[in-house]
C-alpha cells in the first residue's frame, strides 16, 4: 500500500485508501484474494473497446460484452475471468428497464427504445436516447469502470414534458447467485440495527424495500399496474442505505449494487431463487418539468467472498465522493 493514498485488490478490484479505512474500521478482516499494487503508482483503469455495434471489455477480473449486436441489455455476457463462469442473465447487468412516472409508462422498456452509443477517449461508453412520440425525454447513460471489479454507471435525464415521480428502473439479471440481500435499517440477524435481510420466498415472491414514506407512494401509486408484465410488490422494511448483494456460495461470488440515497428511492428483488435472479434500482423519484436535466448514479461490485462489513465499507467508501461522469458535448 502506498503511505499517502494506496491501492487494495479486494475480490479482484482496486480500493483506494477511503475504502481500505473504512474495510478497517468495520472490524473486517482482508478477503484472501487482498494484495497489494506496486508502490509507485496506482493500477491502471480498465476500458471498454469498441467492436462494431458493441463494447467489449477484459478487465482481468470480468470479461464480457456491453451492448451486445447494438441493444441496450447493459452487460452481456459477462465471465469471471479467473473461472470463466457466466455470470450474466439474459437481459444482462446496469440496463435501465422500466421508464415510469406517476400517470404513464413510456414505452416498455429502455432497451426497446432506439439508442445511440459511442466509446469515449476515457475509456467509458457513452449511450443516448432521444425523445421521440413515446418518449418525452432524452436520456444520457455513462458506463465507466472504476476498477477491475468496479463498474460505475450514470444516467442523465432531461426533460420534454413534466414528468412527475420520474423513475428510471435499473435492473441486473444474473446467472446462479440465488441469494438475494438488501441493506435495512432494522435486520433482525443483526438484532433490530442496520444489516442484510434476506429476500426468501416467505416474504413474497416480489420485494420493495423503500427508501421513506415518500417511496412507498411512489412504488403503490399504479405505475406498476400498467402492461405489459405487471407487478405487485410486498412492501418490505426501510432502507439502512441503497445497497444490495447477490451472493453465490457455489463460486464464493458475490455482486454489490448501491446507489447514492438522494439518487435512488428504493431497491426491489424476487426472493432469491426466483427464476429472474434480479436486483433494482429505482432511481430518480422526483417531479421534473420540462427542461429540468437531473443526474442519478449506480455502482456494481463483482468479488469473491465479500462479507457483509466490506460490503458495507464499499459503499461507505463510495458514498464519501461518488463520481460524476461528465457527457461529451
Amino acid at each position: 500500500m502506498k503511505h499517502a493514498c494506496g491501492w487494495l485488490l479486494v475480490g479482484g478490484g482496486f480500493l483506494g485508501c477511503a475504502a481500505l479505512l473504512c474495510l478497517l474500521s468495520a472490524g473486517a478482516a482482508e478477503p484472501n484474494a487482498a494484495a497489494t499494487a506496486p508502490a509507485d503508482a496506482p493500477p491502471a483503469q480498465p476500458a471498454f473497446t469498441a467492436a462494431g455495434k458493441e463494447y467489449r471489455f477484459d478487465t482481468g477480473a470480468l470479461r464480457g460484452v456491453l451492448r451486445e449486436g447494438g441493444q441496450s441489455k447493459g452487460l452481456k455476457p459477462v465471465a469471471d475471468a479467473a473461472s470463466g463462469t457466466d455470470l450474466a442473465g439474459a437481459f444482462g447487468l446496469f440496463s435501465p428497464y422500466r421508464l415510469l412516472t406517476a400517470d404513464a409508462r413510456f414505452g416498455t422498456a429502455a432497451w426497446d427504445w432506439a439508442s445511440q452509443s459511442h466509446l469515449r477517449p476515457d475509456g467509458a461508453v457513452e449511450v443516448r436516447w432521444s425523445a421521440d412520440a413515446q418518449h418525452p425525454l432524452d436520456i444520457t447513460g455513462v458506463y465507466r469502470w472504476a476498477a477491475p471489479n468496479v463498474l460505475d454507471f450514470q444516467a442523465t435525464v432531461k426533460a420534454q414534458k413534466n414528468l412527475p415521480q420520474f423513475e428510471l428502473f435499473l435492473a441486473s439479471y444474473f446467472n446462479g447467485f440465488p441469494a438475494s440481500f438488501v441493506y435495512v435499517q432494522e435486520s433482525p440477524d443483526a438484532g433490530g440495527k442496520p444489516g442484510f435481510l434476506e429476500a426468501t420466498k416467505a416474504g413474497g415472491d416480489w420485494q420493495a424495500f423503500p427508501r421513506d414514506d415518500d417511496a412507498i407512494r411512489i412504488i403503490l401509486d399504479g405505475r406498476w399496474n400498467r402492461p405489459p408484465n405487471p407487478v405487485t410488490w410486498k412492501i418490505m422494511p426501510r432502507l439502512a442505505a441503497p445497497l444490495a448483494l447477490r451472493r453465490d456460495a457455489k463460486s464464493g461470488l458475490t455482486a454489490v449494487l448501491m446507489a447514492p440515497k438522494e439518487d435512488c428511492f428504493a431497491v426491489l428483488t424476487p426472493y432469491g431463487e426466483e427464476d429472474h435472479r434480479s436486483v433494482y434500482l429505482s432511481l430518480f423519484g422526483r417531479d421534473l418539468k420540462t427542461g429540468e436535466t437531473a443526474t442519478a448514479r449506480a455502482r456494481l461490485v463483482i468479488g469473491r467472498e465479500i462479507s457483509d462489513p466490506q460490503a458495507v465499507a464499499l459503499y461507505q467508501a463510495y458514498i464519501q465522493n461518488p463520481p460524476r461522469l461528465q457527457m461529451t458535448p
